[in-house]
């Protein structure tokens, strides 16, 4: 099965794009689904049609779904969410602004995520196109199953057994209920979840496409894109360069955006370099239903097949040397002084700009100390080498 998801700046057209390379490839014969994680569920005004909670048949094997974020918000987070209502309600809180708070942030992108789980796992389709919410909101809900799973691994367990044990005392100390079971059972559950749909989406068959309009600033968030979703893990395959003018005819004006567009698109290509990047002209009409999508993929992505698979190893790879081993991690498009590593225990962490990686590393690393790292070539190369004994570092036993 192919996962491709696409994103990008709000406005730039991402939508149009994810539902034309779905029809595209509903057009080649594979049942395919394009789903919507963004709030503002733009696919039903792409395909001019209503489309509900469930897939809904837009065209011959052509299935588009905008999720009921509430529905999986109750069935996901439902338990705790009761549990912090009744903290609230104890402290007295109103019944109203008591909801609002007890609300997940991000809830409907996340949940869309696990949506998108049951949709891989359901097994009914060649092709699964998920048209993601604009890039920051991307980013947070991708990174959210290993920030989680940190907390899953290293703070729930202590605390549900300390809950577990000093319940009664707890209740009466602080006058407010603690949480059961199922609370902690809910709180895993999600995790659980959420790891599935990470190793879903960084797995050989899922990869992240970037649209983009030929502006200065859109193109550098991009980039931005490009190297924070390299550093959790997930592949980007190419470009889209949406909303191009075609060439000037005696107009001063559009000729005037015909050239910047041109200097802008002259550096997206040399900053993807080794990506493809596609281009999408300016149409006279926007493009809606199933066939004005399909031609606008199709001049898109002209003979290319748009659901080839990213070849090679992915961004994160660990290869054994004769003394220890080397990390590397793919970080497209930054060097060395934008890079902060540190080392806590089993666990690495990368901070690049506002972003931060918690690797946990394997076992055959975690015994390992570290030796020197650099970055080359947009790769952030970690040393390993076998730790010295005591004596042999001049330490007292």
């Amino acid at each position: 099965m192919r996962i491709l998801l696409l994103t990008g700046k709000g406005g730039v057209g991402k939508s149009t794009v994810a539902a034309g390379t779905a029809a595209l490839a509903a057009a080649a014969g594979h049942r395919t689904l394009v789903l919507s994680t963004d709030a503002a569920h733009s696919l039903a005004d792409a395909f001019g049609v209503e489309v509900g909670p469930e897939p809904t048949e837009v065209g011959e094997r052509l299935f588009v779904q905008q999720v009921d974020a509430q529905l999986r918000f109750q069935q996901s987070w439902g338990e705790v969410q009761r549990y912090l209502l009744s903290v609230l309600d104890t402290v007295g809180v109103d019944r109203l602004a008591a909801e609002e708070l007890t609300v997940l942030p991000g809830a409907e992108e996340v949940l869309a995520l696990l949506e998108l789980r049951l949709q891989v796992l359901s097994g009914e389709w060649d092709v699964v196109v998920v048209d993601c919410a604009p890039t920051a909101e991307t980013l947070r809900l991708l990174a959210l199953p290993e920030a989680l799973g940190w907390y899953m691994q290293r703070v729930l367990p202590t605390q549900a057994r300390v809950v577990k044990a000093l319940k009664p005392v707890l209740t009466r100390a602080a006058g407010v209920p603690m949480p059961g079971g199922s609370v902690f059972e809910a709180v895993e559950r999600l995790h659980a979840e959420l790891d599935e749909v990470r190793s879903l989406l960084q797995g050989p068959d899922a990869s992240v496409r970037l649209v983009l309009t030929p502006e200065a600033v859109v193109a550098a968030e991009a980039r931005r894109s490009w190297t924070t979703l390299s550093l959790y893990g997930y592949r980007v395959d190419g470009v889209v360069a949406n909303r191009v003018f075609p060439p000037a005819d005696g107009d001063d004006w559009r000729a005037g955006w015909v050239a910047a567009q041109a200097r802008v698109l002259a550096d997206v290509e040399e900053s993807f370099v080794g990506l493809p990047v596609w281009r999408s002209e300016y149409r006279a009409a926007e493009p809606v239903g199933v066939d004005a999508l399909r031609t606008l993929a199709a001049d898109v992505y002209g003979g290319s097949d748009p659901l080839a698979a990213p070849v090679g190893e992915g961004p994160f790879r660990v290869t054994r040397t004769g003394g220890g081993a080397v990390l590397r991690l793919r970080l497209p498009l930054v060097n060395r002084a934008e890079v902060d590593l540190a080392r806590r225990h089993d666990e690495l962490v990368v901070t690049v700009g506002s972003y931060r990686r918690l690797l946990t590393l394997p076992a055959g690393l975690a015994r390992l100390d570290v030796a020197g790292a650099r970055v080359e070539e947009g790769e952030l190369q970690v040393r390993f080498h076998e730790a010295r004994p005591a004596h042999a570092r001049g330490e007292s036993a």
